[in-house]
């Protein structure tokens, strides 16, 4: 394993490598600009969190597992599945070779628990941009485009915009750096409020500054977001939402709790979601995040999948 400063300087250097020009192609280039005949499916490890939970499957076998139990040759990693490997190079290294022996493309990194990006202390602020690096330099071994962040924070709107537009802002300068785009999902409260966040992004004014819109998580009275079990009291409209992160996306989440007998989810309508996906001209992958009870893991993943397929055939 290798210390925290050299791999850090190891794999900086390499992105650092990238000329100009080089850089702003790798923050555009999970966008395109004509449509998809079929659309290009991911699978996000969350959607099997119970299983990891229950150490019935391993973290380590996630390529093997996408590609040989579902037919899916893209991933999103989780990082609360690798804590204790987010400064090894030689892990990520391996699971390089792992992705890559299964034909399996690695998209991005889900990052939780790091800090507050949005924290009014700013030494506290810079400790959180500082913690997300070593998923950047994880994210850039693996090949993937982007890492996923929560851009959560206190204070009221306006403390809330401005100490967010620096906490991201810095972030995302330095994954402009290795070459790997920053994305924020709506994850509940603030960060589900989708104007409230492109105000913010256009005011970083940073290419590498992106969005991850998943279809479930507009929920702005609750942290994270869920709309599922009657939990939620004040929710964003979810198409408009994902309407409003549409144009700076480089990855679509495409949740799912619960299906009736058609196969159809039962609170989110696929057809209109898609047909914004669609008609926003987005080239990148929609991944599968199931999060239901009904179902188990594989059926909930599979179940997901065949809509997405099915949905998009339908598309005008």
């Amino acid at each position: 394993m290798y210390s925290r400063r050299s791999f850090i300087k190891n794999t900086a250097l390499s992105g650092l490598a990238l000329s100009a020009p080089s850089a702003l192609m790798a923050a555009d280039k999970v966008i395109s600009f004509s449509n998809m005949s079929n659309p290009k499916i991911s699978l996000a490890q969350w959607s099997m969190h119970r299983a990891l939970e229950a150490n019935s499957i391993k973290a380590t076998d996630f390529a093997a597992i996408a590609r040989n139990d579902y037919g899916i040759g893209a991933v999103e990693y989780v990082n609360s599945f690798y804590k204790d490997y987010g400064h090894s190079e030689k892990f990520w290294n391996q699971m390089k070779e792992h992705a890559n022996n299964e034909e399996v493309t690695s998209l991005l990194i889900m990052v939780d628990s790091e800090g507050l990006l949005g924290n009014t202390n700013d030494q506290e602020r810079l400790t959180a941009v500082e913690n997300h690096y070593k998923w950047i330099h994880a994210a850039k071994i693996l090949g993937c485009h982007s890492i996923r962040v929560n851009a959560f924070g206190e204070g009221d709107r306006d403390t809330l915009k401005s100490t967010l537009v620096n906490g991201l802002g810095l972030l995302a300068e330095y994954g402009a750096k290795v070459g790997i785009n920053v994305l924020i999902e709506n994850h509940g409260l603030h960060t589900s409020d989708g104007a409230y966040i492109v105000d913010i992004i256009k005011t970083v004014d940073n290419p590498y500054l992106g969005t991850l819109p998943d279809f479930g998580n507009w929920c702005l009275n609750k942290e994270w977001g869920g709309t599922q079990n009657n939990q939620c009291t004040e929710v964003y409209d979810h198409y408009r939402g994902v309407a409003d992160f549409l144009p700076y996306a480089k990855g679509v989440s495409a949740k799912s709790y619960n299906f009736d007998e058609n196969g159809n989810e039962t609170m989110l309508d696929y057809k209109k979601f898609l047909q914004l996906v669609k008609d926003a001209k987005f080239e990148g992958y929609i991944g599968i995040e199931y999060e239901g009870e009904r179902l188990s893991e594989p059926e909930g993943i599979r179940a997901t999948k065949a809509l997405i397929e099915r949905a998009w055939q339908g598309l005008d």
